[in-house]
């Protein structure tokens, strides 16, 4: 039904920066065209940052606030971004795969042709976002909130929703397959989707309970 996000438009050649440079990040500042491995980057306080057209390998950014971050073009791989705030980013044509994004925000934020793959994004905020062509493929979503967010063509796969929020959120064209769904709050937003057939009857309890109905015991 729905397409998978494009890949990063990456250059054939990279510079290469050196593990001890950028010590920091400066407001406003954009790097383009670079790789940046086993970089250690916590806590960082920067506006504006833009990362377009970079590879990121190993790199620790967790604990950071970097408001307004562009990322165009980029690809993470084994990253920590635990509990990194980034309210207000804008994420084109982005790869994250096995890295940590625990308790990320995200909120007020635009993804367009993103993908996360094999990721851990418990307890994130993707509150008021607006998510398109979007793929979760193997990602942990442990109690992550998606309240009031508009998700077009975005894709659960194999994934764990569990104890999720998507109260209020408008979904369209959207897929699940292989996710679970255990305690997951707003329910009835799911109004529209796409599931198989054989996962829909396997979660009939759940549908009941959203809107309510009460099983009959079977007569003898």
């Amino acid at each position: 039904m729905s397409r998978r996000p494009p890949k990063p438009q990456l250059p054939h050649a990279l510079e290469q920066l050196d593990p001890l440079s950028p010590r920091s990040l400066a407001d406003e500042t954009t790097y383009a065209e670079v790789a940046l491995t086993d970089l250690e980057l916590p806590v960082q306080h920067a506006r504006g940052v833009a990362l377009e057209s970079v590879v990121l390998r190993r790199v620790d950014l967790s604990g950071s606030r970097l408001e307004g971050l562009r990322l165009l073009d980029a690809t993470f791989t084994g990253c920590n971004l635990a509990n990194l705030q980034a309210r207000g980013a804008e994420l084109s044509r982005v790869l994250v795969q096995s890295s940590r994004l625990t308790g990320t925000v995200l909120m007020e934020s635009q993804l367009r042709d993103v993908t996360f793959r094999g990721c851990r994004i418990d307890l994130a905020s993707f509150s008021h976002c607006r998510l398109a062509r979007v793929t979760f493929d193997d990602c942990i979503l442990h109690q992550s909130d998606f309240l009031g967010a508009e998700l077009d063509t975005v894709r659960f796969h194999d994934c764990e929703l569990v104890e999720a929020d998507l109260r209020n959120a408008r979904l369209r064209r959207c897929e699940l397959q292989r996710t679970s769904l255990d305690g997951l709050q707003g329910v009835e937003r799911l109004r529209g989707v796409a599931m198989p057939w054989a996962e829909i009857v396997e979660r009939a309890d759940l549908w009941a309970a959203a809107l309510g109905i009460e099983v009959l015991d079977e007569e003898p």
